[in-house]
């Protein structure tokens, strides 16, 4: 097994199962990349139905008395998790820069946002209170409450492998559920740094567990009679599929797809601003992320200037090991993702694009066989072009050309995605319209990546979600309960009798 310099012995990454590191019984592993380096550093285990059957089975144990914990001692153990999270954020940080390539700022940063989700968490007890109502009877009360589901899990993607599930289990979790981790099997090493953590934050056994695996955990998940519900990140197609096969199983499934986000850039915006915000919102992460601005709408005379000031900037990206400290950009996750990324590159150059900047076959030095890519910026994309219709998830920016706001909104409701979209502008009037037609989840005025705070929601619109709750915040909170509606009599000293008619209220 070949191993990158830095990486002096190969690490296997386990399942981690009613409170302990599990080995897995199935006979299956894969390799773990450094992408930097082109090379392997580790191994992960791929579970099966029975890996699958065991963890269930612990959180199943678990849900009754974790369920009936108080909803503020809960909380507390997660206020010694989200300390604990806060003392270990280096070291998540340079376990998702060895696995995923993002640099080490940019993965202190997708620690930060996931940490607020937990703080979020701690302050749930406010948000489960239920409904009362006095006398809406003669002598009977109505009152509602919030319950727990039982056991959940949730299926997260490679491009934020500390952050994503940290918008799940630590809402989950706080509700009186227990959790199911299945991570991305590309960089698999943070999920069972949350579950040390969790564990030495006196989380009980089996209030969260982690499969690591393949499409075989997933089916076994989507399938398991006792699993209540879903959460997934990742690519449409497979957002669909898994909506669809859990809801058949009866389960409650939110499924978060694809994105392609368009920045609009009006003929009065502030052009260095602007610039910025696309240069890191394109190309922060190697366009890894599922809020990336992969499209620049050029409204009206702003065009020639936007893709003039971009060009020079983006050929002087630093694109180095994300280990170093002033690397801007890193390599993409897997050599298959850089070959699509180039493909797709080839395709648009032979629709009529415009290649403005080619980042294709490039190389950092000491670093060859990573899976660098340069940032590549196209001018004159059209509608009908396949890199402006499919999600690149690669450092590539597009740039379309439309003579006003009408038709730049028409651009973007008539895409499949409605994640997420910016509109750069110096007028309110323009900003105001623009948010109020939008057909997109997530809108920013003058702010690139509009990722809610954790006291909000995060989702898209259309094609880029499938369910009807959004992830995190009061939504995630509403996923992870259900309502009970009670209505109670005491008795008293005279007996009405039977009633057979439907119970009017008088």
């Amino acid at each position: 097994m070949t191993t990158a310099p830095n990486q002096s012995q190969p690490y296997r990454v386990n399942h981690f199962i009613n409170g302990a590191i599990s080995e897995s019984a199935e006979a299956r592993f894969a390799d773990i990349y450094n992408p930097a380096y082109g090379t392997v550093q580790g191994q992960v285990a791929l579970g099966g139905a029975s890996d699958v059957e065991r963890a269930v089975a612990a959180a199943a144990k678990a849900f009754p008395a974790w369920s009936n914990t108080p909803p503020l001692t809960r909380a507390r153990v997660l206020m010694s998790y989200l300390q604990l999270l806060q003392q270990h954020t280096d070291e998540f940080a340079e376990m998702l820069t060895r696995e995923h390539g993002k640099t080490l700022a940019d993965a202190k940063g997708e620690i930060a946002r996931g940490i607020e989700v937990v703080e979020f968490a701690i302050g749930i007890p406010q948000l489960l209170k239920g409904e009362f109502s006095d006398q809406i009877a003669r002598g009977i009360d109505a009152c509602s409450m919030r319950q727990s589901l039982g056991v959940v899990a949730g299926i997260t993607p490679f491009n934020f492998p500390v952050m994503v599930p940290m918008w799940m289990f630590p809402i989950a979790i706080a509700c009186g559920n227990t959790f199911i981790l299945k991570p991305s099997e590309r960089d698999p090493s943070p999920s069972l740094l949350h579950a040390k953590l969790l564990k030495q934050a006196g989380l009980p056994d089996g209030v969260f567990n982690v499969i690591q695996g393949d499409k075989t955990v997933v089916d076994a998940l989507l399938d398991h009679s006792e699993v209540q519900a879903i959460s997934f990140v990742g690519s449409t197609p497979i957002a669909q599929a898994i909506y669809a096969r859990g809801c058949a199983n009866g389960k409650r499934v939110q499924a978060l797809g694809g994105a392609k986000n368009h920045m609009v850039v009006m003929p009065d915006a502030d052009i260095d601003m602007a610039v910025d915000a696309l240069l890191g919102a394109a190309y922060g992460s190697a366009g890894e992320r599922c809020m990336a601005i992969s499209v620049a709408v050029a409204v009206g005379d702003v065009a020639d200037k936007l893709v003039a000031a971009l060009a020079a900037r983006v050929r002087s990206l630093k694109v180095k090991d994300g280990m170093e400290a002033d690397a801007e950009m890193g390599p993409v996750i897997t050599k298959a993702a850089k070959q699509r990324i180039e493909m797709l590159i080839g395709e648009g150059e032979a629709q009529g694009a415009t290649l403005v900047v080619d980042g294709r076959n490039f190389k950092v030095s000491g670093r060859e066989d990573g899976y660098f890519l340069g940032g590549s910026l196209f001018d004159n994309v059209q509608p009908d072009m396949s890199i402006y219709l499919e999600e690149i998830f690669g450092p590539v920016l597009c740039v379309l050309r439309t003579p006003d706001m009408v038709s730049a909104l028409e651009l973007i409701n008539n895409h499949e995605y409605g994640n997420g979209v910016a509109v750069f502008t110096r007028d309110g009037g323009t900003a105001r319209e623009f948010v109020r037609q939008v057909q997109v989840g997530m809108v920013g005025v003058n702010v690139p990546l509009p990722v809610p705070m954790a006291f909000h929601s995060f989702g898209g619109w259309k094609r880029s979600l499938f369910g009807d709750h959004h992830i995190y915040g009061p939504e995630g909170v509403r996923f992870n309960t259900r309502v009970k509606a009670v209505m109670q009599r005491w008795p008293d000293s005279a007996s009405k009798g039977a009633e057979f008619s439907f119970p009017q209220m008088k």
